[in-house]
């Protein structure tokens, strides 16, 4: 039966302790279709007993018909069904651990009374201890609204919660992070900045997601603007460096440069804007932005960007330049257009994942090593540039690495962090990232 990790199901049955009844609950299974797995006895009394089944499904639409099944048996209550995606996460996908063991009184005076008084008097001497003395110096706080959440669209705050948890889990464990993930109540601009404002002297960057537009773009600025510690968002940011790493690569497997490329940029604010300035910056050759279907845009061009645009036909493809570079990085499975000499999506089932995980982890470990009040253009244009060096012999499947590639964080922060200390964003300078 082919499955995806996330459609099998752990369902919590309540049964009544009556002969037969577990052999109508397996029959039942079996007549949808589904496999049993496993089944395990949670808790048993003398009217019922509860056990959690593991089905096998084929998909979500077969997942529910068993439940349904299940329900409609007599003597059979259905207290949950959890598929293996909520399953890890339940208990949230975070939690916070000490540094110091307290195993003694002598670790109890260092770490809490009387030595941290000592710890904080240093601080208030020197606030710029906090950096090397405290939590701050490796802390991102990750703030959302709720109001575009994982591509589902606004569905508030507490719902975003394991979305930004996720954000959290990747920077720790791809670049050794502490993220906090902050779902915000507050909906405008102002508010927004002005919460933000009060809470960000425990962290040394704001990391913005799950945020509409204009709101999220309205919020980055007002909060750069404002705060001597860097503002990344990840949906305009990090998806732009993706996609210039994937641009130099895709175009040198089609024989030509970014410098010399027209490049054709089509869908979603504010990633679509973002992306078209860093590729400015990175010194595209001639960027076209076109509203709705790229249609006449597309004849004679090098590369085309799609950003939840219309995807390309066969005749689109046609009528662009020899051997064209197609991005389409919607959230709907694409798939590739006739004659396309390098073909990308957002998938993680498919070669080039086009994705803002490649660059964020490393962009923020390369601003933390250098204490950076900013996260400027030139810093994003040299993290697309070692991702793209990262992905080692490049292909047409092969245009950016993977994700979990072991030298991808290192070498981005390396970049970022020589940028920095360039343009003079870095608070810290010459010490080795």
């Amino acid at each position: 039966m082919p499955q995806s990790p996330g459609s099998n199901l752990t369902i919590r049955a309540e049964i009544a302790a009556q002969v037969g009844n577990f052999g109508r609950v397996m029959a039942a299974i079996g007549i949808a279709g589904a496999e049993v797995g496993g089944v395990d006895i949670v808790r048993s009394g003398k009217s019922s007993i509860t056990r959690d089944i593991t089905v096998a499904v084929s998909d979500a639409t077969q997942g529910q018909a068993v439940v349904a099944a299940l329900d409609a048996l007599d003597g059979v209550r259905v207290e949950r069904a959890s598929d293996r995606v909520t399953l890890a996460h339940m208990g949230g996908t975070l939690t916070m651990r000490s540094r110091s063991t307290l195993t003694s009184r002598d670790d109890l005076s260092m770490a809490y009374t009387p030595g941290v008084a000592r710890v904080c008097m240093t601080i208030h001497h020197d606030p710029e201890r906090t950096w090397d003395l405290t939590i701050r110096g490796n802390s991102i706080a990750v703030i959302t609204d709720g109001s575009a959440v994982a591509g589902q669209g606004d569905l508030g705050p507490l719902a975003a919660l394991p979305s930004a948890e996720a954000k959290c889990m990747y920077l720790r464990e791809m670049a050794g992070i502490d993220g906090f993930p902050l779902p915000l109540t507050v909906r405008s601009t102002d508010e927004i900045t002005n919460v933000v404002s009060k809470i960000v002297s425990v962290f040394a960057g704001v990391h913005l997601t799950d945020m509409a537009a204009p709101r999220c773009v309205e919020v980055q600025t007002a909060l750069a603007a404002s705060l001597d510690i860097p503002v990344l968002h990840d949906d305009q940011d990090a998806t732009a460096v993706a996609v210039l790493a994937g641009l130099i690569n895709g175009l040198g497997v089609a024989g030509k440069t970014l410098a010399d490329a027209t490049v054709v940029i089509a869908g979603r604010e504010p990633a679509a804007a973002a992306t078209a300035r860093l590729l400015g910056a990175a010194g595209v050759g001639t960027l076209l932005m076109p509203a709705g279907s790229p249609g006449a845009a597309l004849a004679g061009a090098d590369a085309f960007v799609g950003l939840d645009a219309p995807g390309l036909s066969d005749g689109d493809v046609a009528s662009m330049a020899t051997s064209p570079v197609v991005f389409a990085l919607g959230t709907d499975p694409a798939v590739a257009p006739a004659g396309v000499a390098v073909f990308a999506t957002a998938h993680a089932d498919q070669p080039n994942q086009i994705d803002a995980s490649l660059a964020y982890p490393g962009i923020w470990r390369g601003a933390l090593n250098c204490r950076a009040r900013r996260i400027d253009d030139a810093m994003l244009v040299a993290a697309g540039r070692a991702i793209a060096t990262t992905a080692g012999t490049v292909a047409s499947d092969n245009v950016v690495p993977s994700v979990l590639n072991a030298d991808l964080v290192t070498n981005v922060a390396k970049a970022v962090r020589e940028a920095a200390e360039t343009s003079g964003a870095a608070r810290l300078t010459g010490a080795p990232a």
